[in-house]
């Protein structure tokens, strides 16, 4: 069995769920049933809100995690590429 990194998976487990969500929001057909009569707009308003700074900060974080952007992750990625451990 292969050794996996939670960090990693828990990242893309909510990067996944943060895509879906929006694509089911685009298309007319959220996650949560919620009719007109049943909530204000002001609650509909919060809720795309909290779904699309959801989206952002998972991304945000799913992309700086995989990614060589901070000085120490250039240094690391070098090193990784002197020992041929990456392409």
């Amino acid at each position: 069995m292969k050794n996996f990194d939670t960090g990693t998976v828990i990242r893309t487990v909510l990067l996944f769920m943060a895509l879906i969500n929006q694509t089911l929001i685009l298309i007319g057909k959220p996650i949560l049933p919620i009719s007109e009569e049943q909530v204000t707009s002001l609650a509909e308003t919060l809720y795309l809100a909290f779904s699309m700074i959801f989206t952002i900060v998972t991304t945000l974080v799913a992309w700086f995690k995989n990614n060589y952007v901070t000085h120490k992750g250039k240094q690391q990625k070098e090193i990784l590429k002197e020992k041929g451990l990456t392409k």
